[in-house]
């Protein structure tokens, strides 16, 4: 690995003077990572972030973040000390109304959270997965079947949109009509997890139709009997959860089921365009595709932040963070840490060691919706091996959205694989 990092290398203008209240003995940065300007290209701030130290305060935002793979893996990985509890964006829960009623898996700590993790681990099991996989690999081959009629086709929305949401509803037990509901919501969510900017306010401006559907959707009495969230609400029958919890897991499920999903194809697809060495080795062996997401979720990583709250006074790496304090972890910098990886801006697809990447975050909080998203994305990419001569037909066009880095457009041009 490379080791050569050194805190003095920083001198790029991200880097600021020190305001008044700056905490003694930690770099300085006035990024604002909740900006369209960052999200276009983040990549630079990254590399920055991480040279100025394990810790940097954000004096936007007067928050501490950390950039570093072992530091973010660190937090990650200690809830009792950075919990979720205070909320996962900048609002702290403790000060602030949450804009909704916290998320049961995502905004809570040990051990109401062990309750919900537990149902939601059976009803995302191993074996539910095997079960849904005939019919993913059926849709994702028909959906990369009706693609080899063009010439050319919009990733995002022809693929990276349209094959979760042809499958991913009808497993949750979701009613058709009303399904466009799905993206703006999670996209709210998300949106909502930053500073009160622009993108925020006008993201929880139109939000009333969406939380209304999505609401009334998740209600046991209007889910498909067989489905991802019955077997949520089935679990309020034996005590494991009450029922008004098994309504706001399955918008749980809702939440990230779709969102994450959809911007995590859409990043391997934009990944395995411009790297046509890399498209042509999982052409040449599909048992590559899942290795291939992960690769693609460690260079790409459509997560870029998420937030902790310190519990009580920590030191980390030397700089004392005091109790009640947001931390923002930049999970997109911490998959591409030199430290942790070999030419880490490089997509290599058999890369052996890519699902060590943060983008599932880590220790209680682990995504409970991995290996739904994992199946999604294998089958997806399996199927679209028989385009062949993948590539760019056009520059990409980034989603005005923060927390998340996805695509709203990404054009490919491709033929037809000659047998």
């Amino acid at each position: 690995m490379n080791s050569s990092r050194s805190e003095a290398a920083v001198t790029s203008s991200s880097v600021a003077t020190r305001p008044p209240g700056t905490p003694a003995g930690v770099p300085v940065s006035d990024v604002d990572p909740f900006s369209i300007e960052f999200f276009e290209d983040p990549h630079r701030i990254h590399d920055e972030l991480r040279e100025a130290g394990p810790v940097v305060w954000l004096s936007r935002h007067g928050i501490f973040a950390v950039a570093r793979y072992q530091e973010v893996y660190d937090v990650l990985h200690d809830w009792q000390t950075f919990c979720s509890s205070r909320g996962v964006g900048l609002s702290d829960f403790a000060k602030e109304k949450p804009w909704r009623p916290p998320s049961l898996v995502l905004e809570t700590d040990p051990p109401e959270h062990d309750r919900a993790r537990a149902v939601l681990n059976r009803v995302l099991s191993a074996t539910v997965m095997k079960e849904l996989r005939p019919r993913m690999i059926a849709a994702a081959d028909a959906k990369v079947g009706e693609l080899i009629e063009r010439r050319t086709f919009d990733g995002i929305a022809d693929l990276a949109q349209a094959f979760p949401m042809s499958v991913f509803p009808d497993a949750v037990g979701l009613r058709a009509d009303g399904r466009e509901h799905l993206l703006p919501y999670a996209g709210v969510a998300f949106n909502a997890f930053g500073p009160d900017n622009d993108l925020r306010r006008r993201a929880l401006a139109s939000v009333a139709p969406h939380v209304a559907w999505v609401t009334e959707q998740c209600q046991r009495e209007n889910l498909a009997p067989g489905g991802l969230g019955a077997a949520v609400h089935a679990a309020s029958d034996t005590g494991a959860i009450r029922s008004e919890e098994a309504t706001l897991l399955v918008r749980s499920l809702l939440t990230a089921g779709i969102d994450t999903t959809v911007n995590g194809i859409g990043a391997a697809i934009y990944c395995l365009a411009r790297f046509p060495e890399q498209w042509r080795k999982l052409r040449q062996d599909s048992t590559l595709a899942r290795a291939a997401f992960e690769e693609t979720l460690r260079y790409a990583s459509p997560v870029q932040t998420f937030f902790r709250t310190t519990t009580r006074p920590v030191e980390v790496e030397g700089v004392t963070i005091p109790a009640g304090q947001k931390v923002l972890l930049f999970l997109g910098a911490a998959n591409r840490d030199p430290e942790r990886w070999d030419d880490p801006d490089e997509v290599r697809v058999d890369r052996p060691d890519a699902d060590r990447h943060l983008q599932f975050g880590g220790g209680v909080h682990h995504c409970m919706g991995t290996h739904l998203a994992r199946l999604q994305a294998e089958v997806a990419l399996g199927a679209l091996v028989a385009l062949d001569d993948l590539a760019p037909a056009g520059e990409p066009v980034w989603s005005e959205r923060m927390v998340i880095r996805g695509l709203q457009r990404f054009d490919i041009t491709f033929r037809p694989r000659t047998p």
